[in-house]
């Protein structure tokens, strides 16, 4: 699939994602808000029945207008015109409930205008069970009404919650598919990036592996000449040509078998004690052989760093990786800095290139397997994009961290720090 219908797929995807979350928001808003909107007809109706049966009980005239006013969102006072007696209040309220099916836990409370408080209150369970609550503290007074009674439902959220049980069930599905949704597009565009990845690695194996199958398919040719017999300079020097692409054949097989034994099996560790600076000195005399006039590898270590535990094979393969990729991606003449850092924490392992440098937006790339970084069609560098994969897996079974520090245009800078329970001087734990 082209780059820009993957584009497109996500963006349909992302504005169909914000749209249900939308519409489903709304409808839920807009479910409770009718909820709401008939628990409080509901209630009116009763709390109106309750006042005027009072009224009628005490012989009085009921108050003009709507008795009921509504102070917050769970709390109502009600103007009765008459005292009220607190038995047949709740008498009143609990029968006129049960009728306009009013099922949820509440309070109320009497106003006493001789003594300006709320001088009862009951708490009434819609389980059964009854709970006495402080007067006059929970139930606010409100200064409009002579003979009133205050009733609170400190349940209210709950049971309209309960009521929409099954549109949050609905709502919880629709989640979970908006989540699977997400998912799968995720899955999509990383399988579209190892699908990539996978390419690029195909194209550089073959290429990788073209140009020494070339070379021993021409000295074959060569050799097959009967005439070579009469010059063995030449047929030394085209056998020669075989054998090295051979052995170069055979590490390019290796490295990818190495990779894929790692993966399959993690890495195994044989430390010992290693002269660190012994084996970068080693190492860099063996690369200097082969750089290009004007190159060179100067080494800044220092004496204190001392020895290291590592397994040497693992260790001598990071320090190969990191010197082939600053000679590959250096300049024509690469100058490459190896510097040992001692410090309290450890030892630090810097490895420094001259060459363009990598730009940020590829620095948690840069150690991915397979990863290269992208130079359109022109193969000018060679190479799997397993090397920096395997140093970062070797260092994590090692225990150390490895980052890249560098700005562009300044070449890379790579760095190991190795911390100091890994650190030895003189064969001593440091």
């Amino acid at each position: 699939m082209r780059r820009y219908k993957i584009r497109f797929v996500v963006l349909l995807g992302a504005v169909s994602i914000l749209g249900i979350i939308s519409v489903q928001a709304y409808f839920l808003v807009k479910a409770w808000s009718i909820r709401e909107k008939q628990f409080t007809q509901s209630l009116e109706i009763a709390l109106k029945t309750v006042a005027v049966k009072i009224c009628r009980l005490n012989q009085t005239a009921p108050p003009y207008g709507n008795p009921v006013r509504q102070l917050s969102s769970n709390y109502y006072v009600v103007d009765v015109n008459s005292v009220i007696d607190a038995n047949v209040l709740e008498h009143y309220l609990k029968s006129e409930f049960e009728k306009v099916n009013i099922k949820t836990d509440f309070e109320y409370a009497i106003y006493d205008c001789h003594t300006d408080r709320m001088v009862y209150g009951n708490y009434i369970s819609v389980s059964g069970s009854g709970e006495k609550v402080k007067p006059g503290n929970n139930l606010p007074k409100y200064s409009e009404y002579l003979y009133y009674f205050g009733i609170r439902f400190p349940k209210l959220r709950n049971t309209i919650a309960g009521d929409m049980a099954i549109l949050f069930f609905l709502t919880s599905i629709l989640f979970l598919s908006v989540v699977f949704f997400v998912y799968a597009i995720f899955v999509i565009l990383q399988q579209k990036r190892l699908s990539e990845m996978q390419k690029d690695f195909m194209n550089n194996m073959t290429h990788e592996f073209k140009t020494p199958i070339s070379t021993i398919n021409i000295s074959a040719d060569v050799i097959r000449n009967p005439e070579i017999i009469n010059d063995p300079a030449k047929l030394f020097r085209y056998a020669s040509f075989i054998k090295q692409e051979n052995q170069r054949l055979n590490l390019l097989v290796e490295k990818v078998l190495q990779i894929a034994r790692i993966e399959k099996g993690g890495v195994l560790l044989k430390t010992e004690s290693i002269s660190l600076n012994e084996l970068i000195r080693t190492i860099a005399d063996n690369f200097r052989t082969n750089l290009n006039p004007g190159g060179d590898i100067k080494l800044l270590l220092d004496p204190a760093a001392g020895n290291i535990s590592a397994d040497i094979i693992h260790l001598t393969n990071i320090l190969h990786n990191l010197l082939d990729n600053a000679v590959k991606y250096g300049t024509a003449q690469p100058l490459i800095s190896v510097e040992t850092i001692r410090s309290p924490n450890g030892v630090k392992i810097k490895v420094s290139d001259n060459g363009p440098g990598i730009h940020p937006k590829y620095h948690k790339r840069i150690f991915h397997k397979f990863f290269r970084i992208p130079s359109g069609n022109i193969h000018d560098v060679k190479g799997f994009g397993l090397g920096l994969y395997y140093v970062k897996i070797t260092c994590r079974a090692h225990k150390w961290d490895i980052r890249l520090g560098e700005e562009p245009g300044n070449g890379a800078t790579f760095i190991i720090e190795i911390p100091v329970k890994n650190h030895f001087q003189d064969g001593e734990k440091g």
